[in-house]
């Protein structure tokens, strides 16, 4: 699966939102998917984050890809759920046939690991429409604009720039190990890959430090926050499409709790 951060060019619609109202929208479109507790109201918040993705013109593969990445996530939950979820409807009693019988899997686990599971899935799709279709230098303005400290905002922006470099490196090592016959990450058990993770995280943590001290002397040669008061070459301006855009968002997110909270 390709990194969660990253930028994917375009001109759409999504493209041209100010940082401000995405990030605006990620917010309270998350906030209110913590608080749904109806799967159909779940399954409609996923079909419209999937309708956004191609108004994006986003690759497809990429949401495959998330998809994917999030079924053995899926599964764990399901089977948790389905054991511990306190349901009074058995499925499957007992679940281990000794003695008495020990355990059940419930009707109510199992639809609470389906909600579950629909919220998951719209909270990942979401991250990357708003970081792929928003390069990091307008997100780190639209912090500022939105009253965050210019500091605080360049190491946010600066952290999730990192992500795809680093995710990058990773593989490089990865080769390297390879090149070297060391198939543990593919073929080997997992507490094979646990013990070969050393040889994994230790270059890439002194790959890091090397990275972030280069950055400081950087920063510091152009006097880095010398000035109390910055000027920017592009500044961001909300249009009535992004108004639009947040309006709809937040009725968006009410008619989400509210319906919920009326299906039950």
């Amino acid at each position: 699966m390709s990194s969660l951060v990253g930028y994917y060019p375009g001109k759409t619609f999504f493209h041209n939102l100010d940082p401000r109202a995405k990030t605006i929208f990620l917010l309270i479109v998350s906030t209110s998917i913590f608080m749904v507790n109806n799967m159909l109201v779940a399954a409609v918040i996923l079909l419209v984050m999937i309708v956004l993705w191609n108004i994006a013109k986003l690759p497809n593969s990429i949401l495959l890809g998330i998809l994917k990445v999030l079924l053995p996530i899926i599964a764990f939950l399901f089977v948790v759920q389905a054991i511990f979820y306190p349901g009074v409807t058995p499925v499957i009693k007992p679940l281990i046939p000794i003695g008495k019988g020990i355990g059940q899997v419930t009707k109510e686990g199992l639809l609470f690991s389906v909600l579950l599971a629909l919220r998951l899935m719209g909270m990942v799709i979401m991250l990357p429409l708003v970081t792929f279709t928003t390069p990091v230098q307008k997100f780190a303005l639209g912090f500022v604009k939105m009253g965050l400290p210019y500091r605080l905002a360049y190491t946010i922006t600066t952290a999730l720039n990192l992500v795809p470099i680093l995710q990058s490196e990773t593989n490089v090592i990865v080769d390297a190990q390879r090149l070297r016959a060391m198939q543990t990450f593919e073929k080997g058990k997992i507490a094979d890959k646990l013990k070969a993770y050393p040889a994994l995280v230790t270059p890439l943590v002194i790959g890091s430090m090397r990275r972030a001290q280069l950055m400081a002397v950087a920063m510091d040669s152009r006097a880095f926050g010398a000035s109390k008061k910055r000027t920017y070459l592009v500044d961001l301006m909300m249009h009535w499409t992004d108004w639009v855009f947040l309006i709809g968002s937040i009725l968006f997110a009410i008619a989400v709790v509210v319906s919920s909270s009326l299906l039950g």
